[in-house]
């Protein structure tokens, strides 16, 4: 028998996973799995889907390895995906007493005397049944392999894959939920899910209060894994530059173009250039998915790049942005710190709020237009308060997001988990 013969199977489940996805809790999904591939037998149990706001079947089913993991790709087969929005409608009412509950601060003690909610579930679990990323093969899959495999990584609440890995291998199940302060994190179902799951291993400490408090006593065994972050060989500065013809001053936003993520970024640059007509800064956006593109001399588009030009692009920038106010983590914050940049991020999202005073304001937060202007300003104008900023922003990801520290966390996780 050789080494690979002899190791355990240990598999991811999320939604998208390839070459060409970005995405965060994706590519979390990737540093992750393959940094476990010398200890274990690595796969990653996904869909077909590629593009997150079609939810076509762009891969082929079937098997693919890469960098060492075997990716399983099963077909996504929404059922009755006309009637989702319907569905959605119908089970709302759980998510809106929960909610409720929860400001009033008395969802989590009501959990030890109810954990685990029924009301709406049915109608949840057709909605669930209903989106984009819904595949019978994969969840049959996992119910009819489940013995083979050492543990179940299941990746984002949001979606079904992880519900029915909860269901169909739950004490086998490490969870990373990525989740946020949102509507679909209140689903009723997610009760049963977490009352079954062996362990949660949360992102930072922020989400892991998030989830406390919104499941109390249905939340068994958890605590801190996160993750790391891959820092890339950079592309050609001169190269990239000329190709997405970007400015020599900028301000960085990577990620999804869409509008939750980006929140409200575009009007308060277009303010901030319209009151500060000195400011040579532009604002670059690196990201695919855009919805509802706004037209502006001084915003420049560039679509997806790959991690080379993203890191040629992020070496580059003069201040990095996260206007997201719903994150579990923030990839992009830690490889903006981790290069040495200033950070400017949204102060309504409670983990970014987190990384700022953590880090001793290696990144500044704002809470509104007015705030944004201000803090943007002082940033522009000193380049010695963002070498300073970014000599913090450095010690911050080596104390707390070091590879070493981050599985040898997951690796107990998983080591935990019923054999």
């Amino acid at each position: 028998m050789n080494m690979q013969e002899s190791k355990e199977k240990v598999a991811f489940v999320v939604v998208r996973y390839g070459k060409d996805i970005n995405g965060g809790a994706e590519y979390h999904c990737q540093m992750l799995a393959e940094r476990l591939v010398p200890k274990y037998d690595v796969e990653v149990l996904t869909t077909c889907v590629r593009n997150v706001e079609i939810g076509k079947n762009d891969y082929t089913e079937g098997l693919e390895y890469w960098n060492g993991v075997l990716i399983r790709r099963f077909k996504a087969d929404p059922i009755h995906p006309e009637s989702e929005k319907k569905y959605a409608k119908a089970a709302k009412p759980a998510r809106k007493w929960r909610r409720f509950l929860y400001r009033l601060r008395l969802l989590a003690p009501l959990s030890y005397l109810h954990p685990v909610w029924t009301y709406k579930q049915k109608e949840e679990v057709l909605a669930m049944n209903a989106s984009i990323f819904y595949s019978s093969g994969l969840q049959q899959f996992i119910k009819e392999h489940c013995g083979e495999y050492k543990a179940f990584i299941a990746m984002s609440l949001d979606y079904s894959t992880f519900y029915y890995t909860a269901i169909y291998a739950g004490d086998k199940t490490v969870a990373i939920p990525t989740m946020h302060y949102v509507g679909i994190s209140f689903r009723s179902l997610l009760t049963t899910a977490m009352s079954k799951i062996a362990y949660v291993g949360f992102n930072t400490g922020e989400e892991q209060k998030l989830g406390e408090r919104i499941f109390g006593k249905a939340l068994g065994k958890h605590g801190i894994i996160s993750v790391g972050i891959e820092t890339p060989k950079a592309a050609d500065w001169g190269v990239t530059k000329g190709k997405y013809s970007l400015p020599d001053d900028y301000l960085l936003y990577v990620g999804r173009i869409t509008r939750v993520k980006l929140y409200r970024l575009l009007s308060y640059f277009i303010d901030y250039k319209r009151r500060n007509s000195t400011s040579t800064l532009q604002l670059v956006l690196v990201g695919g998915g855009v919805v509802n593109k706004i037209e502006h001399p001084d915003i420049i588009y560039t679509g997806y790049v790959s991690d080379e030009e993203k890191m040629s692009i992020l070496e580059h920038a003069q201040i990095v942005v996260n206007p997201s106010n719903g994150e579990s983590l923030s990839l992009i914050l830690l490889e903006a710190m981790n290069e040495g940049k200033a950070m400017l991020v949204n102060g309504h999202c409670k983990v970014l709020k987190e990384h700022c005073a953590k880090s001793d304001f290696a990144a500044f937060y704002y809470m509104t237009n007015r705030d944004f202007n201000k803090k943007l300003h002082k940033l522009e104008s000193s380049a010695e308060l963002r070498r300073k900023m970014g000599e913090k922003g450095k010690q911050y990801v080596r104390a707390n997001y070091n590879w070493v520290l981050i599985m040898e966390r997951l690796i107990a996780a998983i080591e935990m988990v019923k054999k």
